[in-house]
């Protein structure tokens, strides 16, 4: 077992807990992880227990520091990260007084759209365009308005991760990576956005907030007696404060300096940067102030339908591969990337959007849907599965599109997730858009990411930068093709050419169709 200091991380997901014990290079020790779950108790509503995610963490915990071997006294720190937009309502005695309402739960459209239509400058964060019925604000507003009771006997008004830091510390101090990218917090502008808070009656909202707000990897305080005799950890051991679970992912990755770009896939693609200056456009979310790393800001912009169009083929129009992946006792996938590998550039015609959720990133555009054009009698499913990825890697082009016309140039994209293991897959994102593809050693991002906070709060290391170059390991690179990324051009150019023409037929036809839903609702 590599020597101390140790430093844990804890990662709070959509669907549990991962806690991660690591060396000060960032050598794994070890991983645990407890699943939860989450309740929809009406449509587009999420919701979890508090209670449900503290008892999970007893038990993650528990059995990382077992299968450690590590003894608690080594554990020289401990940060976190966790999903962020999930909104709590806590009393004065810091309990929670209704369920949390998860970053996916979407009841606070209304909210959004009043938020939306003040046009204040704070919007600059969201592109001045729609703000996103899952973010933290239009939920706490939510709360005040639809369940005023509960607002009423609420101490705070919290995030996930402000919820975890109190139960480990009991001091009630939120993140300015949460506070900034899900509540429009600037520091640049003096902090809160009191003038979007008054046109939408919410100045109440200051009052039950946590009004500390930190820097990431800031001490918060050191672990209580109560959540050390819980944990099977030392009191006092140092808490510093974490991040957005995305967030914390791209510091894992060794985002931590402007230009540097993370890409973080799975079901959707998630990329956040670090630029020199403020940007601001319709095209992607921030610059977010100090978010990551005090005195740079943050990018963030995303593609909502990725890993999960994939799927969606794979499970619905893949069974010969499926059938001869087993065959050969190989995954479908490889099967399908080897096929799709067979097919040229520009899948012998076909262009595909994959909008099937809409569009987050640059045009956020709900009501926009999928499609595929150029389809002839000639094409086969190994033509339909390369055009799926080939239109993935466009729609994250069209983000750096926008990116560069801020003057943001991403250097160099880090991965990871599940698409990461395809070849071809990541091949073709450093074509397409011709920029390298970094690889890192340990894939678990999000938990290594919050080690690295904990480093820095224990004084492992002066900053997280510093943590970084010590803790982040590349592992390789795939340096993109000069000739493909210029046969790839003339497709990307009509790709981008199809939103624009289609979308006014898409939301017909999107309103047409929730139209009949709603109305085949009422008859029945």
């Amino acid at each position: 077992m590599a020597e101390g200091p140790y430093l844990m991380g804890i990662d709070f997901g959509t669907g549990g807990v991962r806690v991660g014990i690591f060396d000060r290079e960032g050598t794994p020790v070890a991983f645990h992880s407890v699943e939860w779950d989450t309740k929809f108790p009406r449509s587009g509503w999420a919701e979890q227990d508090p209670d449900d995610w503290w008892s999970s963490l007893v038990e993650a915990t528990g059995e990382v520091m077992r299968d450690s071997g590590v003894p608690p006294e080594e554990i020289s720190g401990i940060s976190t990260d966790s999903t962020a937009s999930t909104v709590l309502a806590v009393d004065e005695k810091d309990r929670h007084l209704r369920p949390a309402i998860m970053w996916m739960d979407v009841r606070a459209s209304d909210q959004a759209q009043r938020l939306q239509e003040t046009h204040d400058e704070a919007l600059k964060y969201c592109g001045y365009g729609a703000v996103s019925a899952e973010w933290g604000l239009p939920k706490a507003l939510w709360i005040k308005e639809r369940e005023p009771d509960t607002f009423e006997k609420a101490r705070h008004i919290c995030d996930c991760n402000d919820w975890l830091i109190n139960r480990l510390t009991g001091e009630w101090k939120s993140s300015v990576n949460i506070a900034s990218a899900k509540f429009f917090y600037d520091r640049d502008a003096g902090g809160w956005p009191e003038s979007l808070l008054e046109a939408v009656g919410f100045e109440d909202f200051l009052e039950k907030f946590p009004k500390d707000v930190l820097n990431l990897g800031e001490v918060v305080g050191g672990l209580t007696k109560e959540a050390a005799d819980d944990l099977g950890l030392r009191e006092g051991t140092p808490v510093a404060q974490g991040a957005i679970d995305a967030y914390a992912g791209a510091l894992g990755l060794g985002v931590v300096e402007p230009g540097k770009l993370a890409l973080i896939t799975g079901s959707s693609h998630v990329m956040i940067g670090q630029a020199p200056r403020p940007v601001h456009s319709p095209g992607f979310w921030g610059a977010y102030t100090d978010a990551m790393i005090p005195g740079q800001y943050t990018v963030e912009a995303g593609q909502a339908s990725t890993g999960s169009v994939v799927a969606w083929f794979k499970n619905n129009f893949a069974a010969e591969a499926a059938d001869e992946a087993q065959r050969r006792g190989v995954d479908t996938y490889d099967v399908l990337n080897e096929l799709a590998a067979d097919v040229p550039i520009g899948s012998d015609g076909l262009i595909f959007l994959d909008y099937f959720q809409g569009n987050r990133s640059p045009h956020t555009d709900p009501l926009v849907r999928g499609m595929v054009w150029g389809i002839s009698l000639g094409h086969t499913p190994a033509h339909i599965f390369r055009s799926i990825i080939e239109g993935i890697c466009f729609g994250t082009e069209s983000i750096f599109r926008a990116m560069r016309a801020e003057n943001f140039e991403p250097r160099l994209n880090v991965v990871s997730g599940g698409p990461a293991k395809s070849e071809l897959w990541m091949q073709m994102h450093a074509d397409v858009s011709n920029v390298p593809i970094g690889f890192t050693t340990v894939s678990e991002g999000p938990v290594l990411g919050a080690a690295m906070l904990a480093a820095v709060g224990a004084d492992v290391y002066p900053d997280i930068q510093t943590a970084a170059e010590s803790m982040v390991h590349t592992e390789r690179t795939i340096e993109p093709n000069p000739e493909a990324h210029e046969a790839y051009q003339f497709y990307l150019e009509r790709y981008l050419e199809t939103y624009p023409q289609m979308k006014d037929s898409m939301h017909e036809m999107t309103r047409h169709e929730a139209s009949k839903a709603q109305q085949s609702g009422a008859e029945s």
